[in-house]
């Protein structure tokens, strides 16, 4: 019988590396995506995962950090510790997020100051067509899952319109927050921007804290990420396992509830104090209180925004084709 030629090998050796570059350049960049999404308030970085085909990976291997993962690790069994957690994957994956989070949080300030509308339109026609595209997974639309959608998109717009509460910056609350905001951010629909906004610390964590790495307030918030992020993904997995169809049905209906607070035409409420004047935190911001929500008459901006929803639809759209060609 013949033998392989060395060359054959060699091209064989050089196609699987190529492959794992691409692999590891692509959970980058989702990572990055999820990033950038959790930076915005609206926008939930669980969608991006769930829309890019992470999302379910994300969370059998954050629940794989357990008891076990945890005596493999202190026994320095390092390679199969690695292989339970899935580690390069988480590796790669939270690099770009933290990165995107770290260098992306003034470009976004930026963009969301000087053109609010056509970005909020982008990310309405990404979640628009993520609501499509992710309900068509769900395997029978009946009953249970209609429900389910009605109650996980009445939830999103309960959350919309919820009235923020005053900045605090104690240890605890930061904690709560971190544990609050990372559950939402890992969860398609709701966004943890968003809920840090409600909570009151938006400006103080995400703006300030990021922007010149405060630790004293990044320490806390990241403390009660880490224990929501393990301890809300295996509440997620058990669920995608048990109850895989009623899942999706509640994720497509918080993303589509979502919506209303992607709509690019509002403008923020800020609270009042007795005498009529604006409500300031500590670091002399106003505070939120709502949104105001229009729908524009006809001009160049409501052109443009509505091609700009048209290039997030068809973002989505050649992701999905992308994704269904390798399946």
């Amino acid at each position: 019988m013949k033998r392989p030629s060395r060359t054959f090998k060699k091209s064989n050796q050089q196609n699987a590396n190529v492959s794992t570059i691409k692999s590891v350049a692509g959970f980058f960049l989702k990572g990055a995506g999820m990033g950038a999404a959790n930076v915005i308030p609206g926008v939930s970085g669980g969608t991006i995962a769930l829309i890019t085909g992470i999302f379910e990976r994300l969370i059998h291997a954050l629940k794989s950090l357990d008891l076990e993962a945890i005596r493999l690790f202190f026994r320095f069994r390092w390679r199969a510790f690695a292989e339970k957690i899935d580690f390069v994957f988480l590796l790669v994956l939270f690099s770009g997020i933290g990165i995107s989070i770290i260098t992306i949080a003034k470009l976004l300030k930026f963009l969301f100051e000087a053109y609010p509308v056509y970005v909020w339109s982008f990310f309405f026609g990404l979640i628009l067509a993520s609501v499509y595209f992710v309900g068509k997974k769900v395997p029978q639309w009946k009953a249970t899952p209609i429900v389910l959608f009605i109650l996980g998109a009445a939830l999103a717009i309960f959350i919309t319109f919820a009235k923020p509460a005053v900045e605090n910056d104690s240890f605890y609350y930061l904690v709560i927050c971190g544990i609050v905001a990372v559950c939402s951010m890992i969860l398609p629909g709701i966004s943890g921007s968003f809920i840090l906004l409600l909570m009151g610390n938006y400006e103080l964590v995400m703006i300030q804290a990021v922007s010149n790495f405060n630790l004293t307030i990044l320490f806390p918030v990241v403390l009660g990420g880490i224990f929501g992020l393990i301890a809300f993904s295996h509440f997620l997995s058990w669920l995608f396992k048990k109850f895989p169809g009623q899942t999706l049905a509640s994720l497509t209906g918080f993303m589509f509830g979502s919506l209303l607070l992607l709509w690019p035409w509002k403008e923020m409420v800020y609270r009042l104090t007795a005498r009529g004047e604006p409500l300031l935190n500590r670091g002399g911001e106003p505070v939120p209180e709502s949104y105001r929500f229009w729908f524009p008459e006809w001009s160049s901006e409501l052109l443009i925004g509505l091609l700009c929803m048209a290039a997030g639809f068809m973002l989505i759209l050649l992701l999905e084709t992308k994704a269904s060609k390798k399946e």
